[in-house]
């Protein structure tokens, strides 16, 4: 499949989608967003990509929304952006969340407005120490979309999430994991050679058991405990039935390494 804004790659079971628009810092327009979401099923279905990288093309990772796709003037006709936010970021975000083997963002430079929150709805997120992120919004008037008022105040808790959205502070990649923003800040030059051995890494390992994990964590942020508990008997019981982890527990066994096939 040809595609114009973004660079879609598949190597030893890895995707690796890069934003590519990066004259205007990977912004999206509505095309991005087709093709981002075009890809993303295709990582979802295809069971031989059992890993996900996304990162950005030239010095930035992701602008948020490109504005010349909104041309709105004081006293001009209007854009109605819970249309905009209903038809292209929220499926964005869930298709980043549900799916269904991991996602690595790699952020190797500024992620402003949506496309910090983007990166924020990844699995295991790095970034290079030359990164940014901020909250833009405030900016516009606007509030965090993307799952922003969902996910900072969750990694950050609720002061710094408010002081992020209001006082929009470029937050270093250092202080990014020192806050629980990220995973880990890298060097720039490693960047993408760390985020790529993880993710060839991670597409050897028991991939439909971390599919199941991501589902029992997200439910976590509205369950009750004992709703929990009942969702990972249930989660725990459909785990113990893959082909996964009858090869894990013979592996063990006879003390060899195991072969997972995500399955």
């Amino acid at each position: 499949m040809a595609f114009e804004t973004i660079i879609f790659e598949v190597a030893e079971s890895v995707a690796t989608l890069t934003l590519n628009r990066p004259d205007a810092l990977n912004s999206f327009t509505a095309v991005m967003h087709s093709e981002v979401a075009d890809a993303l099923d295709q990582c979802a279905s295809d069971v031989d990509i059992r890993a996900v990288v996304i990162t950005g093309a030239g010095r930035g990772f992701c602008a948020g929304q490109d504005l010349n796709d909104r041309n709105v003037s004081p006293g001009g006709a209007r854009v109605d952006l819970g249309e905009s936010v209903g038809k292209f970021y929220n499926p964005l975000i869930r298709r980043i969340t549900s799916m269904p083997k991991p996602v690595l963002c790699a952020v190797n430079g500024v992620a402003a407005g949506a496309g910090a929150n983007i990166a924020l709805a990844c699995d295991l997120v790095f970034a290079a120490r030359s990164a940014k992120f901020v909250e833009s919004f405030a900016m516009l008037g606007l509030i965090p979309d993307s799952g922003g008022t969902w996910h900072l105040p969750r990694l950050v808790g609720m002061a710094r999430a408010k002081g992020m959205s209001m006082l929009m502070p470029k937050v270093t990649a250092d202080e990014a994991e020192q806050w629980g923003l990220i995973w880990k800040a890298v060097d720039d030059d490693a960047l993408l050679d760390t985020v790529g051995d993880l993710a060839r890494h991670l597409a050897t390992q028991p991939t439909r058991g971390f599919a199941l994990t991501k589902q029992a964590f997200s439910a976590s942020m509205t369950n009750t405990l004992d709703e929990q508990l009942s969702l990972e008997q249930e989660l725990m019981r459909t785990a113990g039935f893959t082909d996964d982890y009858a090869e894990g527990v013979a592996a063990f066994l006879e003390k060899r390494t195991p072969r997972y096939t995500g399955k």
